[in-house]
């Protein structure tokens, strides 16, 4: 197999960037940008630090960010398994990318940027729900902001509305593989409807 080892090479193989590939990105949200962003409750964010990249969905009842102003986003962090991946690169490296989805929508936008992690009680509090906040605010200064192609969802037909899911193995199949059987299975899966729900802010 050959590996391409160079960018020279790589550029190569496809040619330049399209004009409105390059056109469309702006180092701050604008009036459309902001309406795309705020339309969208669920984001990937991505991060790196000393053990690897981490990639990670996040979601919301509404708006999945709140702006802070111009060049800045807060994203909350809800409960979870408390493994803290995407968190610990976050202390150690801020580099951060967000894909905000919007169900429907073929386009996505892309944030490119840094973080910070605070437990600020102010801006925790901004995100209080049923008398829960959030334990921890990542703050999120843009570099960039841009539409992605659409390709990619077209292709695997993301919102075509045709459910998919019904030969895949649940969580507590995937734990009781992984624990040979001491964990997970039935029980889990059956126990986790009403866990979540308790757990969900």
């Amino acid at each position: 197999m050959r590996r391409i080892e160079d960018v020279a090479a790589l550029e190569a193989l496809y040619g330049p960037p399209g004009a409105p590939a390059l056109r469309k990105v702006a180092d701050r949200l604008t009036p459309l940008y902001r309406k795309w962003i705020m339309a969208s409750k669920l984001c990937i964010l991505t991060t790196v630090g000393p053990q690897g990249t981490d990639g990670s969905p996040r979601g919301d009842d509404g708006p999945v960010v709140l702006e802070l102003d111009a060049q800045r986003l807060a994203l909350p962090d809800w409960r979870g398994n408390n493994r803290l991946d995407s968190l610990r690169n976050i202390v150690v490296d801020g580099r951060v990318s967000l894909l905000f989805l919007v169900p429907g929508s073929n386009n996505v936008v892309r944030v490119n940027g840094t973080a910070i992690l605070t437990d600020d009680a102010n801006l925790r509090a901004r995100f209080e729900k049923g008398g829960r906040q959030p334990a921890t605010v990542i703050v999120i200064t843009i570099q960039e902001i841009y539409s992605q192609c659409a390709r990619a969802l077209m292709r695997a037909g993301t919102w075509a509305g045709k459910d998919e899911s019904g030969d895949l193995p649940s969580v507590g199949d995937i734990l009781a593989e992984m624990t040979s059987g001491e964990e997970g299975g039935t029980p889990y899966d059956a126990a986790w409807g009403a866990r979540a729900a308790r757990t969900m802010w």
